[in-house]
């Protein structure tokens, strides 16, 4: 039970993890790591260094006071003095031990100091190295999430609420449209909008006779247009007697 119980937790919080890792964000903060440890060991160098200076200065120090021990031993002995060459002999032999132990320690100070500098300036090349690979992984990890937003996109344009939002829209904006068409049709197409057609017309015909009078009396112009006669009014009893029996007959047939 505990086991299965264990595997949930890990499958859940683990898909969890693993989404809000961003892989841009984890490789910068791996080469910040790396780069917080280069004063750390270029201070390790420096202390190594340090201790092989130290003991270089040490081991020329111990060889001069060696070589005066040596001297003074030998201006003794001239003087007839044996107990004080004795005196500077068990300096000297105290001397030349702590030379052999200071050389031997020169030695291990420069192979450590040596080496401490290989690996430094091995490990800036690998943090160089690093910095250029995990700079080109940024790239394409930034490339690969621009490309996955624009197939998001273009999906969206295909399946999705945005391709319903734009139909929608077109199919409102052609409805409004259609609708605008139908009632200008309407309006321009109508008995009313005829009857203003004939008086527009009927007033454009009046200024012409009153601009027509006006060059008349004015002396300007030809004379204004005659009304038109009203035609004749037939008089049927009077046109009946006239005829004869051989018209009524004919009109008759």
């Amino acid at each position: 039970m505990w086991a299965r119980f264990k595997r949930l937790f890990r499958s859940i919080f683990g898909g969890l993890i693993e989404k809000a890792e961003d892989p841009e964000l984890i490789l910068q903060q791996t080469i910040r790591d790396m780069r917080e440890k280069v004063p750390q060991m270029q201070n390790n160098v420096v202390q190594v260094m340090a201790t092989e200076r130290l003991l270089t200065k040490e081991v020329t120090q111990l060889e001069r006071e060696i070589k005066e021990y040596d001297n003074k031993i030998k201006a003794a002995i001239t003087q007839g003095r044996d107990d004080i060459a004795r005196t500077y002999i068990t300096a000297l032999q105290e001397k030349q031990a702590g030379l052999e132990r200071s050389k031997a320690q020169l030695v291990t100070a420069h192979a450590a100091a040596e080496q401490a500098k290989k690996f430094l300036d091995n490990y800036l090349l690998q943090v160089r190295k690093r910095t250029a690979e995990a700079q080109q992984l940024v790239n394409e990890a930034r490339a690969a999430k621009m490309q996955e937003q624009l197939s998001q996109t273009m999906a969206s344009f295909q399946i999705g609420d945005d391709a319903g939002t734009f139909q929608e829209m077109r199919d409102r904006i052609q409805r409004r449209s259609a609708s605008a068409e139908a009632r200008m049709e309407l309006a321009t197409g109508g008995v009313e909008s005829q009857i203003q057609d004939i008086e527009r017309e009927s007033l454009s015909l009046q200024v012409e006779d009153t601009l027509s009078a006006y060059k008349q009396q004015m002396g300007m112009g030809a004379p204004a247009r005659a009304s038109a006669a009203p035609p004749p009014v037939l008089d049927v009893e009077a046109a009946e007697k006239s005829l004869g029996p051989a018209d009524k007959a004919k009109a008759l047939e």
